[in-house]
């Protein structure tokens, strides 16, 4: 345990563990085998020579205060009695020119993606020739050029999954 922030997080855990389990327990740090440190709450045999008592301060727990029963009993979750009238239906309203509005930027923003990504669909495609790309000086090692080419059809594949669902979209705004 190198590392001094895993190193506090483990002292943490062990001080809380051992005050869950017994309040007057007392920890040791043990210097192990190639120096590795070790925190327990006993010494076996053959280790006090290599273990010190570690003194942790006292752990000061403050309870939550109580709500008066009067108090407690009234409230429920925020909304729940309104939302339990109208039917779960208190979602804020837009107007409708509002929402209009708003559909129309959607679908500005919708098509100019899908513009760009049809751009990008037709270079992968203008590159990839039908499977036969022409090779780049740097792939003299065929293999490089066969990434190249898987690459480029990985690429198309997702752009036209993109396009797709791209179009998809629109229908969705248009209905």
């Amino acid at each position: 345990m190198g590392n001094p922030l895993k190193m506090t997080r483990f002292l943490i855990a062990l001080v809380g563990l051992s005050i869950a389990l017994e309040a007057s327990a007392q920890i040791y740090r043990c210097e192990g085998e190639g120096g590795v440190v070790e925190y327990s709450n006993n010494v076996s045999s053959g280790r006090e020579a290599r273990c010190r008592k570690v003194d942790l301060p006292e752990v000061t727990t403050i309870p939550t205060p109580k709500l008066p029963a009067k108090a407690a009993a009234g409230k429920s979750a925020p909304g729940a009695a309104a939302s339990a009238k109208s039917g779960g239906k208190d979602f804020p309203k837009v107007d409708a020119a509002t929402q209009k509005a708003r559909d129309s930027d959607r679908r500005r923003i919708i098509e100019d993606e899908l513009r760009t990504e049809e751009d990008r669909l037709a270079e992968l495609m203008a590159e990839y020739k039908d499977g036969t790309p022409d090779r780049r000086g740097d792939e003299r090692n065929y293999q490089k050029y066969l990434d190249r080419v898987k690459r480029l059809k990985d690429d198309i594949d997702r752009s036209q999954g993109n396009v797709a669902t791209l179009k998809r979209e629109l229908d969705a705004i248009r209905n």
